[in-house]
């Protein structure tokens, strides 16, 4: 993951610089920018980053902010959202460690929604400006760079099918089919996991009553196919969720 460089306390033998998150260490290096990139290479990376932490609750950035930096989430789980005219709060996606925050602002140079920390959470900041400089250095850098931007339209692109074309208990297996295997792809249990999103949050991202998506959640362990214990989920049977999930339109 990117990281920041930093500056630990001088010893009796004298200051001592050392590097502190470097991307080389991080667990998630192969899904971040610096995949691929040889050391040299992930060093100039590296320099170009500073390292944040942020509070559960705090905004990463607000809608309408100038957009200068995109953010690499090293820890923790995010959620994006924009505000209708009439205030009314539209969740446009739940981001988690190893992925991008900001890259909807590229084209206007305004950022279009709210990032909020969902629990204390760490971010890379990476100055866009200076990427695009190293861009030019590190051809590799640009490809997966605009690998990642094809990621990022397709997970919109699935979304807008997943609002438009699916029945309420479709759109809930399908969330938790897409969480599955998010980590999984992260090392971690595909089976078990926390919900870090309020149900409340998950009714606004898949447009659904907090009422529903509860009826929906215990429909789901009535039929044995999940266990569930306050925000804590365990899927015992995924194979159910993906076949309801993919459902054709005629099957529903």
């Amino acid at each position: 993951m990117l990281a920041a460089i930093s500056i630990k306390a001088a010893t009796s033998s004298g200051m001592q610089v050392t590097l502190r998150n470097r991307c080389s260490a991080c667990s998630l290096r192969d899904m971040c920018l610096t995949s691929g990139l040889a050391d040299s290479d992930t060093l100039k990376v590296e320099h170009i980053m500073t390292h944040r932490r942020i509070a559960r609750g705090e905004v990463l950035y607000n809608m309408g902010d100038k957009f200068n930096n995109l953010y690499a989430i090293r820890l923790g789980h995010f959620k994006t959202h924009q505000l209708s005219s009439d205030g009314v709060e539209q969740i446009t996606g739940f981001q988690m460690t190893g992925e991008l925050l900001g890259m909807d602002a590229i084209s206007t140079d305004k950022h279009n929604c709210y990032a909020v920390a969902l629990e204390d959470s760490e971010v890379c900041e990476i100055p866009f400006g200076r990427l695009q400089e190293l861009f030019t250095l590190i051809p590799e850098l640009l490809r997966h760079f605009h690998r990642t931007m094809s990621q990022e339209i397709t997970r919109d692109q699935n979304t807008m099918l997943l609002l438009g074309n699916m029945q309420a208990e479709q759109r809930l297996a399908a969330f938790l089919v897409n969480l599955s295997a998010r980590y999984k792809m992260r090392g971690y249990s595909a089976t078990s996991f926390q919900l870090r999103m309020t149900r409340e949050d998950i009714g606004k991202y898949l447009g659904l009553t907090i009422e529903s998506v509860s009826r929906l959640f215990s429909k789901f362990k009535k039929m044995n196919w999940i266990s569930i214990d306050k925000r804590e989920i365990g899927i015992n049977d995924l194979s159910q969720l993906k076949d309801l999930a993919m459902q054709p339109a005629a099957h529903r």
